[in-house]
């Protein structure tokens, strides 16, 4: 039972009933302060506030290497239902962050109700280390949000109610936000290694590529496990490199595909070493394909520009409009950045759109085996609607080695 459940109205001496103490604030850079009580870890965080539609998901979302730097407000109210385990997390370390640096409920956690759960959110939360504050309206900090776009703020956690508010404002005031920020460094993996976990099936867990066909480099840069699972099931061998590593490194490994991960922050920024690599492997003729962050770089590298969203997209429910095949495919989403469609250069084909504000969501080098989308095609969480992708990569591959 978590600290907001047990913070109820007690009557003082005179026999009144008083408003329990908020045990959480949220302090938004212009000052603004909203209480609640808190839950998970003790102490306090600064990043950029968004939410997130998502009705299934929390782990996979609370663990994605992309929300670093971000305090995730869930608009769906029953958050922690199915507890956590341990088969769920997305990000590479297991044990720790990184991903959301803080989360933002508006009823507090119940008991976990699901088979597989091995731990409650509560005491999930506290291990990882994230911030959590409940009992708010997040209703109204979702329209604050599409109203004035994504603010900066400070959330902190004090069991004892206890908080220096003008350290928080001015704490919350002078984060410089993540225009400019590259938050690669922190998510990204040290060192070189090589995935053959698959996919989970049901009664048989998650399994192992034994026999690929194709060989593909993963550039991290904050990738999730199940992106990793999905090219094994695909039929490759993945080797996964850190952000940094040069094109010679990537071609030295004789990948018959490059693929560019998700990741969080400015893509212009990191932009600065990724997209000359990038450039480089396009350049090659290696099939390349790109999600999230790694697409809005590829986009960079192609000749166009990317710019900071009014309130980003966070969901597992965006529709998205392929427009090779006009078909409509509902996409899991995380991204506070996008390409300007309008920047893309003559070559560089427009492929997949936003159906619901009509910003870029994929893009094609005509003439070359190279492509990227904005969403996680993962589905973890969201719908498998985009699981062709996939398919799409390895048949860039195969048609690359039938040339070769």
């Amino acid at each position: 039972m978590t600290q907001a459940k047990t913070s109820a109205a007690k009557s003082d001496a005179a026999g009144q009933w008083a408003e329990p103490k908020a045990t959480a604030l949220l302090v938004l850079a212009d000052g603004t302060v909203l209480e609640g009580f808190g839950l998970g870890a003790t102490g306090c965080a600064v990043g950029e506030v968004c939410f997130n539609t998502a009705m299934t998901g929390y782990e996979e979302i609370l663990t994605d290497p992309s929300y670093a730097g971000q305090i995730i407000t869930f608009t769906f109210p029953h958050i922690g239902n199915v507890g956590t385990n341990e088969e769920d997390v997305e990000s590479l370390n297991m044990a720790a962050r990184p991903g959301a640096c803080g989360v933002i409920l508006r009823t507090d956690i119940t008991a976990p109700s699901n088979y597989r759960a091995t731990r409650a959110l509560d005491e999930w939360l506290k291990a990882r280390g994230i911030v959590g504050l409940a009992g708010i309206d997040t209703r109204a900090l979702t329209a604050l949000i599409r109203e004035k776009g994504m603010p900066n703020a400070v959330i902190a956690h004090a069991a004892d109610g206890k908080f220096d508010l003008p350290a928080l404002k001015k704490q919350a005031a002078e984060w410089p936000g993540l225009v400019g920020m590259d938050l690669v460094p922190m998510v990204t993996s040290a060192q070189r290694f090589s995935w053959d976990e698959t996919e989970w099936a049901w009664g048989k867990g998650y399994g192992r590529q034994t026999s690929p066909e194709f060989h593909v480099v993963a550039v991290d840069y904050g990738i999730k496990r199940n992106i990793l699972r999905l090219l094994a099931s695909a039929g490759c061998k993945v080797t996964v490199v850190p952000a940094t590593t040069s094109a010679n490194e990537i071609m030295a490994l004789k990948p018959d595909g490059v693929f560019l991960s998700n990741g969080p922050g400015d893509p212009a920024e990191t932009g600065k070493y990724a997209v000359p690599v990038i450039k480089s492997l396009v350049d090659s003729g290696t099939p390349t394909f790109g999600i999230c962050l790694g697409h809005q770089m590829l986009g960079i590298a192609l000749g166009g520009t990317t710019m900071k969203m009014h309130q980003g997209h966070h969901g597992a429910n965006h529709p998205v409009k392929d427009m090779t095949t006009g078909k409509v495919e509902i996409t899991s989403m995380n991204h506070g950045f996008a390409l300007d469609k309008n920047s893309l250069p003559a070559g560089v084909e427009q492929t997949h759109v936003s159906l619901f504000d009509g910003s870029n969501c994929g893009i094609a080098l005509k003439g070359k085996p190279v492509f990227s989308v904005q969403y996680h095609p993962e589905a973890s969480p969201g719908p498998r609607d985009s699981h062709y992708l996939f398919a799409r990569f390895v048949d860039a591959m195969r048609k690359a080695k039938t040339a070769a």
